[in-house]
């Protein structure tokens, strides 16, 4: 069984940065895809970004581009993203995720995905 942990959220102000960690425990497994996703009060959980196994090519929401990174240490399986420039509508429990199969699956939707972690809280507010 696969555990994903998550931390590093809290409170930061707007235009301040936080990174997030996930840490992959117990058995050993081969991933597709790490992601991370975000679920604000009222809405739905959306995805923010994602980062692939065999290549390690990161995809980014038109929302976070330019400001959030995702990168990994495979060493550590460990998978971070580290948010500037944060703005208040970034607001959100944030989870880490991981899909297992590599075809037929869109890693944007969080359907798709086998393990998440338990989630962190990012508040970004004055």
């Amino acid at each position: 069984q696969v555990q994903l942990v998550e931390s590093g959220g809290g409170l930061v102000q707007p235009g301040g940065s936080l990174r997030l960690s996930c840490a992959a425990s117990g058995s050993t497994f081969d991933y597709h895809a790490l992601a991370w996703f975000r679920q604000a009060p009222g809405k739905e959980r959306e995805g923010v970004s994602f980062i692939t196994s065999a290549d390690g090519r990161t995809y980014y929401a038109d929302s976070v581009k330019g400001r959030f990174t995702i990168s990994r240490d495979n060493a550590k399986d460990t998978v971070y993203l580290q948010m500037n420039g944060l703005k208040p509508e970034d607001t959100a429990v944030y989870y880490c995720a991981a899909v297992i199969i590599d075809y037929g699956v869109d890693e944007w939707s969080r359907y798709d995905y086998d393990y998440w972690g338990q989630g962190t809280q990012v508040t970004v507010s004055a």
